[in-house]
């Protein structure tokens, strides 16, 4: 009964202090909402404080690419590890290789920003040069520009800090699937692989994509390695190698010297936009987690 009510009102706790920031951060948007109107903010492509002119549109752009960047990177590769881990490593170097990887997700962001910068973006930038001198005069969105610090070198250094957590998700639930389906399997005559195809990826695919959603949303916030890595231009750029912003490292960048008109107001609309964009993604993610479900116990 008393834990009962302990954890009863810590949830209540914790509940209205959410609910309290969400809304003083609300209050907070309403002068640059009746100034410029919500569509107007959210599609600005322009921001300058200086002349008390701010649009959300360049931060949106640049979080959602270096998003996709990191989960077309990570993914593979998380799933690589989960899959490496629990049905191909001996025990005996299947622990050690789980407990290195799941320590990467232990290492500051700041720690990976400054790696980001001095080893990540020199190493990068001649494969971005080489990519936006050959793939680039086919497709523009590969071209230059190529100063280094840039999108994709962003959604390198986010992609590096989500597979720890995609890996040690995903690792849990295939190390879950039951051992019974997995022994038939092989009773038949099938291999490891076929293990792999028949049995863990179709009963763990559900919980694979809520590894997906919940790095996807540590992607979305990333704050400090991006800021670093980043470039830090306000502005749309013309390929995935030019710099830009984030939502999140707009705001980490100039609120401290946020001093013009409106412009602090501004930065914490734009906190409630990127709260918006990972409520949404991360409810879209859970209904597509549900729909998976719902066909994998039909088809069962």
């Amino acid at each position: 009964m008393v834990f009962r009510v302990i954890a009863a009102a810590g949830t209540v706790v914790a509940l209205a202090t959410v609910g309290l920031m969400v809304y003083d951060s609300v209050i907070t948007t309403a002068p640059v909402i009746s100034t410029f109107g919500i569509w107007d903010f959210v599609t600005g492509l322009r921001w300058a404080p200086s002349f008390t002119i701010y649009g959300a549109l360049p931060f949106i752009f640049g979080t959602l690419l270096t998003s996709v960047i990191a989960l077309l990177i990570a993914v593979p590769v998380a799933l690589g590890i989960a899959l490496l881990v629990t049905e191909y490593l001996p025990p005996r170097i299947a622990g050690p290789v789980a407990v290195t990887v799941d320590l990467l997700a232990a290492i500051p962001s700041v720690v990976w920003g400054l790696w980001g910068l001095l080893v990540l973006v020199p190493f990068l930038r001649p494969i971005e040069h080489a990519i936006a001198a050959s793939a680039g005069s086919v497709v523009p969105f590969l071209g230059p520009p190529t100063p280094g610090p840039s999108y994709f070198a962003a959604g390198v250094i986010v992609a590096f800090m989500i597979i720890p957590i995609v890996a040690a998700v995903t690792r849990e639930v295939f190390a879950a699937t039951p051992r019974l389906q997995r022994e038939a399997v092989l009773a038949l005559g099938g291999t490891s692989w076929d293990v792999v195809r028949r049995v863990v990826l179709p009963i763990g695919r559900a919980g694979f994509l809520a590894a997906i959603v919940l790095g996807l949303g540590r992607a979305i916030g990333e704050t400090i390695a991006v800021t670093l890595v980043i470039g830090n231009a306000p502005r749309i750029g013309s390929s995935i190698f030019s710099p830009g912003f984030t939502l999140a490292s707009v705001i980490a960048n100039e609120f401290n010297e946020a001093t013009e008109p409106l412009h602090a107001e501004s930065l914490i609309t734009l906190g409630v936009v990127l709260l918006v964009i990972a409520v949404l993604i991360n409810g879209a993610g859970l209904l597509i987690r549900r729909r998976v479900t719902q066909v994998a116990g039909r088809g069962s």
